[in-house]
């Protein structure tokens, strides 16, 4: 089936009190002749993706650009899930300066437009190029857009774009004045240095490597360890098959909601697994820590799934075998030895993910705060909007008091005894 595109013009009106603005943008034209003042922007709507690949692929090359909206992660999504698409086209001069990859999701009446894959997802950014953030200037894209609510409420009630950091690597967001509220789940990542001893510097190194040859000398009595990472379809999919096994085991003993329980989302890791590694990185790279010998030998310990974009590397998620060892920290060994092989490979910046965990913030230097942006094209957006507010700022609360977020923890369980909780370190 075709994709149908739909157009609606929005005018950005650069004042001379904005300065060289068409100076600047001048750079950006072919032959660099000026634009007027009245700057037309097309927005196309799509409802699929196919149409825009060669477009989108060039535009996500960005280095800031979340690789969570590149093409093959989008693409993955939308062939398992049966999604609403909704991809948003910023065309100016006949070329492309956004795409904003959407979903609209339903909650009773109510039309959401979101991420695709935004439950697994963090450092949500869209694409966007250098010349878009000269165009349209955070107060001149808000203006805009107030300018074509009404244009907008016809396709969704309220734009919901969750975990987008406002200010990343050095880069205002071009949407960081549109409404916003802050997650309750900040973002923690590891600067890397090419030196890996510079690199646990920063997170007391001494106490890491003394913890790390303590773990590794009990690993070499039940048989030594391996760090191995999947080559191929097969052993991926063979690997990612045994994490959600592991990872189900860990949700049922801790009496919480398995997140990758579902065939659809099974399906979306298992297509992100079998893309193959490209020249700037991979979609998933499947790790793990194996028993080398003894009784044991090719027992999978812990596994980790991760993805690279430049220097870039997130961490997906992570499961150990729970019935294997606890002293040995499996989980703790397997981020070491991860961390360790990328500062000799360029990597810059290693993430841990969604999610607010105390492992987390024991490896990392880096805080980044994220924001669900929020704008209502209709009163029933208003409403949601206003009732994700409420709802965000309840679970900040309870995050900040462990005895409280372990108390509703047991709630979510099914066990209501109000003790003191144990960190979930793995």
């Amino acid at each position: 089936m075709a994709s149908k595109a739909r157009t609606m013009q929005l005018d950005f009106q650069i004042m001379p009190a904005d300065g060289d603005v068409l100076g600047k943008l001048a750079r950006y034209v072919p032959g660099g002749e000026r634009r007027s003042a009245a700057i037309p922007f097309a927005i196309q709507l799509h409802d699929r993706m196919e149409a825009l690949e060669a477009t989108w692929r060039t535009l996500e090359a960005g280095s800031a650009l979340s690789l969570h909206q590149g093409y093959d992660w989008c693409h993955a999504w939308a062939s398992t899930h049966d999604s609403r698409l909704l991809i948003v086209e910023g065309v100016h001069a006949g070329r492309t300066e956004m795409i904003l990859p959407l979903e609209i999701v339903r909650h009773g009446p109510v039309r959401i437009a979101r991420f695709l894959g935004s439950r697994f997802s963090n450092i949500n950014t869209g694409l966007y190029t250098e010349a878009f953030g000269t165009l349209a200037p955070p107060p001149v894209l808000r203006q805009a857009l107030d300018q074509a609510r009404g244009q907008f409420s016809r396709y969704f009630d309220l734009f919901m774009l969750e975990n987008m950091p406002l200010d990343w690597r050095g880069q205002e967001h071009p949407f960081s004045q549109l409404p916003a509220v802050l997650n309750q789940n900040p973002a923690f990542q590891l600067s890397l240095h090419a030196d890996f001893d510079r690199t646990l510097a920063q997170i007391n190194g001494k106490r890491r490597r003394k913890k790390f040859r303590q773990c590794e000398r009990r690993l070499e009595a039940l048989g030594g360890y391996e760090h191995v990472i999947a080559e191929g379809r097969v052993e991926a999919c063979r690997m990612l098959g045994l994490f959600f096994q592991q990872k189900a085991a860990r949700f049922e003993a801790l009496g919480l909601p398995n997140v990758f329980r579902d065939e659809q989302t099974q399906a979306f890791f298992r297509a992100l697994a079998a893309i193959p590694a490209g020249p700037d990185g991979y979609p998933l790279q499947l790790h793990a820590l194996r028993i080398r010998d003894g009784s044991e030998a090719g027992r999978v310990i812990a596994i980790a799934g991760l993805s690279r974009k430049g220097d870039h590397v997130i961490c997906q998620f992570g499961s150990i075998d729970d019935g294997f060892a606890p002293e040995t920290s499996p989980g703790e060994t397997l981020f070491h030895l991860m961390i360790e092989k990328l500062c000799g490979e360029g990597v810059a910046l290693f993430d841990f993910g969604i999610g607010d965990q105390a492992y987390k913030r024991s490896w990392c230097n880096i805080e980044t705060a994220q924001y669900d942006l929020l704008w209502p094209t209709t009163l029933a957006g208003s409403a949601v909007a206003a009732l994700h507010r409420a709802r965000a700022a309840a679970k900040r609360s309870i995050k900040q008091n462990p005895r409280l977020y372990g108390f509703v923890q047991r709630l979510r369980s099914g066990k209501t005894e109000f003790v003191q909780p144990a960190a979930d370190s793995e």
